[in-house]
């Protein structure tokens, strides 16, 4: 990887997940050498990037570093950096739109309703169209961040009436099943792992808190069933025009089906992150996977510096 560029990572920012956010980036910044971190205390790029001086490693899950705003940014200053585009961050940030994309492409996902706070649906209908073991959860924000697990219509009408009339939310059948991720790199997807919750919930807090879940790594799944997750994987990553890296959330049906629940264009790298256990499987390190994220960053500043 060239450094004739400084790495300068980007953690922090203002959003529910910037504690994870923090611990990311520490992580990170300890295998690429010679980088900046940068703890942002607003969601703002920093004016002293310089195109020609810096390659910019953002590492800000959530309002930010999910939405396109901080690609965005970038792609107005000509600022190189890692992960995927601003175009591809605002889709797959917003699930209803992810699971159109999804659909289109032919790959498995589950039903869902989506609602503006503003307008919420009844319990009723929900129950009618997705059944009584259903999920509620914001369309737009990532780590399990206000996540309702319901089952039955009085715990419906509960979410409901206690779901903020605010932002855009989306009702999905419950899966049930063995809940899956994979990581993917540079387009070519890694092991698939198993994610085991104690509380039986894989919630924001069970996420980022060690020893809340367990993790089979690799998954003790069948080679061919693990090939088909790998070649599905691979595909939801381009026809979301995902670049560098990714994570797929899947949930394996007891029929030995599978169903996508979503993309993560900004994936978690703390010591209980699922993309480097996912990389793990396949025989790269933390160090190594760090690399190989954001090298292609490097090349591009290059390729830009050059012109």
């Amino acid at each position: 990887m060239s450094t004739t560029c400084q790495a300068v990572i980007l953690c922090g920012a203002i959003s529910p997940e910037r504690e994870v956010s923090l611990r990311s980036g520490k992580a990170v910044a300890r295998f690429i050498k010679d980088s900046q971190l940068v703890e942002l205390n607003e969601n703002i790029l920093p004016a002293w990037l310089d195109p020609t001086k810096h390659v910019v490693i953002p590492v800000i899950h959530g309002d930010f570093g999910e939405d396109g705003q901080v690609q965005a940014a970038c792609e107005a200053r000509g600022l190189a950096f890692a992960g995927c585009d601003s175009a591809a961050s605002r889709l797959c940030i917003d699930k209803v739109a992810t699971k159109k994309a999804m659909r289109a492409a032919g790959l498995p996902v589950a039903p869902e309703v989506a609602f503006k706070g503003t307008q919420k649906p009844s319990a009723e209908k929900l129950v009618a169209e997705l059944g009584e073991h259903l999920v509620i959860k914001p369309a737009d924000k990532g780590s399990s961040v206000g996540l309702y697990v319901l089952n039955g219509l009085a715990e419906v009408e509960a979410a409901l009436a206690e779901i903020p009339a605010v932002g855009q939310w989306m009702a999905e059948r419950r899966i049930q099943g063995r809940e899956m991720s994979i990581g993917i790199l540079g387009g070519k997807a890694l092991g698939v792992v198993e994610i085991v919750p104690k509380t039986g919930v894989y919630d924001y807090k069970t996420k980022y808190t060690q020893g809340s879940s367990e993790y089979l790594v690799p998954a003790p799944i069948s080679a061919d069933l693990a090939l088909r997750i790998q070649r599905a994987a691979e595909k939801l990553f381009a026809v979301t025009g995902c670049r560098d890296f990714a994570r797929a959330d899947l949930f394996l049906e007891p029929s030995g089906e599978f169903t996508f629940l979503e993309i993560n264009t900004m994936p978690g790298m703390t010591e209980t992150s699922l993309l480097p256990k996912s990389a793990s499987c396949v025989g790269i390190d933390f160090a190594t996977l760090v690399q190989q994220m954001v090298a292609p960053a490097f090349t591009r500043s290059q390729l830009h510096n050059t012109l």
